[in-house]
């Protein structure tokens, strides 16, 4: 015989017993619910400390209930850190690669500036450049010191002419094309420079030695009272280079004579001047014009 599909309660010891503990729950909730609503009428104050007095039960709950959010927040929090940390580095790589090249390039602007500056300044003052140019190459590993110069017979260029910086003397030009032109710099070992020392006039040769320096030597090789420190000028002694030009300075005391850096480094320089060739005739007029009573000089009419 097929049972039933609902069984009464009275027929089963555990479900009279379950349906009773329900009732009882029930009915209990209900009476306490009734009396609650009742004393918070009748004593709001009573009321409010029960209710102060079962938040103080249930808090050690609701703490616990916190940390355990919290720790499981951190957890996430963590986890997604971990996972975001290699695209933001990648992020920060970047960020730090184009930070450098911008600060590179506005160095290299300042300077630029700076050298062109002096240059404009120099020609206010000193009126035989012939024209303005930039350095696009030189060599630094072959003991034939040449640079390429962005201005050639477009401009005047021609070979022989004096280059400089505005921190100090290049070179000459070696060769001149349409557009561009080669320039042979004090460095290189087929170079020699007639200079003096700027604090007393001593003259010397400065020779190129092909490795980025200079070598200085006095006329008189019994002497030398060269010093670290000491600043030469160009001299205009044979022509070719204008006197006053600074060329170097003295690094260190040799047996016969000194080394010597260039003041205008040419793997550093941008902007350049090419000067017209000193002469002889350019020197004595100098001395005329400097020289007590001397006549000045009129123009010839056109």
């Amino acid at each position: 015989m097929v049972r039933p599909a609902h069984r009464r309660p009275g027929q089963s010891r555990k479900a009279q017993y379950s349906l009773f503990a329900a009732y009882v729950i029930a009915v209990t909730g209900a009476v306490a619910g009734l009396l609650l609503a009742v004393l918070s009428v009748v004593d709001p104050v009573g009321f409010a400390q029960l209710r102060i007095a079962s938040h103080e039960v249930t808090a050690p709950v609701a703490r616990a209930t916190r940390s355990a959010i919290g720790s499981i927040s951190g957890i996430d929090d963590a986890v997604s850190a971990y996972v975001g940390a290699g695209s933001q580095n990648r992020r920060l790589r970047k960020e730090l690669a184009e930070t450098r090249r911008q600060l590179v390039a506005t160095s290299s602007l300042q300077e630029e500036n700076r050298q062109l500056k002096a240059l404009l300044k120099l020609q206010e003052t000193d009126k035989s450049a012939i024209a303005n140019g930039y350095l696009l190459t030189s060599t630094s590993t072959s003991s034939k010191r040449i640079a390429l110069l962005s201005i050639g017979r477009n401009l005047g260029v021609e070979a022989g002419q004096p280059v400089r910086g505005a921190d100090g003397l290049i070179g000459r030009v070696l060769g001149s094309g349409p557009s561009v032109s080669q320039v042979l710099l004090i460095t290189d070992i087929d170079t020699i420079v007639p200079v003096r020392r700027a604090r007393d006039g001593l003259p010397a040769l400065a020779y190129g030695r092909g490795n980025g320096d200079l070598d200085v030597r006095t006329l008189n090789i019994a002497n030398n009272p060269f010093k670290p420190g000491d600043i030469l000028l160009t001299s205009g002694t044979g022509g070719l280079y204008p006197p006053n030009i600074p060329v170097a300075i003295v690094a260190r005391r040799q047996n016969d004579g000194a080394l010597a850096r260039p003041l205008a480094d040419p793997a550093k320089v941008d902007a350049v001047s090419v000067l017209r060739p000193y002469t002889p005739e350019d020197a004595e007029a100098q001395l005329l014009r400097s020289a007590p009573g001397a006549i000045p000089e009129v123009p010839k009419a056109p």
